[in-house]
């Protein structure tokens, strides 16, 4: 489980198939912190620890991504070179600062336009049918990881829908987000409680 609050960058050293794909992921972390077995959310993809060496602040760890997992993220996301937005699963008695994450990605979006608003960045993001009934304005998603507050909700008439969130200079800097740029594609996970309320409401009828 994890809270969508990004606490380091990382980018993949090395990616290498064997019979799933296997990352070394560089990162400022302590290697002495990260256990073999732990789960580190990468661009909003829950990824188990399988190996990890270094020094602190200039670790590694290493990481297998199923196939399932390469089908349902964003194309090339794990190349070498990317960087990627990373966060330790959430320790009991962590502070709750985002909101309830899985790291299991529902679908891909993509940036149809970025422009300065304030400080800020607004970028809307468009995104398929299927993930269109459980977005909501001042409702929570998670893009590559990071939890953010839904601004305001445009649907289609295809089914499709639009999406628009603020991204201010502090996210801009300690995440991906803030060299988003139109056509780039993201990871997307809905928030946990419209999954829920989605489907109960598909069994009432």
């Amino acid at each position: 489980m994890f809270t969508g609050i990004i606490t380091a960058l990382g980018t993949i050293r090395e990616s290498r198939k064997t019979g799933d794909l296997r990352l070394t992921v560089a990162c400022p972390f302590d290697p002495a912190g990260i256990a073999i077995g732990a789960s580190i959310a990468c661009s909003g993809v829950c990824l188990t620890v399988v190996d990890r060496g270094g020094a602190p602040g200039d670790a590694w760890f290493a990481v297998d991504v199923s196939a399932e997992s390469v089908t349902r993220t964003v194309p090339g996301r794990w190349e070498a070179g990317t960087k990627l937005n990373l966060e330790p699963a959430l320790k009991l008695g962590d502070e709750l600062g985002g909101h309830i994450v899985t790291g299991h990605v529902d679908g891909v979006g993509e940036v149809i336009g970025v422009s300065p608003e304030g400080d800020s960045r607004r970028i809307v993001f468009a995104i398929p049918a299927d993930l269109a009934p459980y977005l909501a304005p001042k409702g929570s998603i998670t893009v590559d990881g990071v939890s953010l507050t839904v601004n305001d909700v445009t649907d289609q008439p295809d089914g499709t829908c639009q999406f628009a969130v603020n991204i201010i200079p502090h996210t801009a800097e300690v995440t991906t987000l803030g060299a988003l740029g139109k056509g780039d594609k993201v990871n997307l996970e809905i928030d946990v409680l419209a999954r829920y309320l989605k489907r109960m409401q598909s069994l009432k009828g």
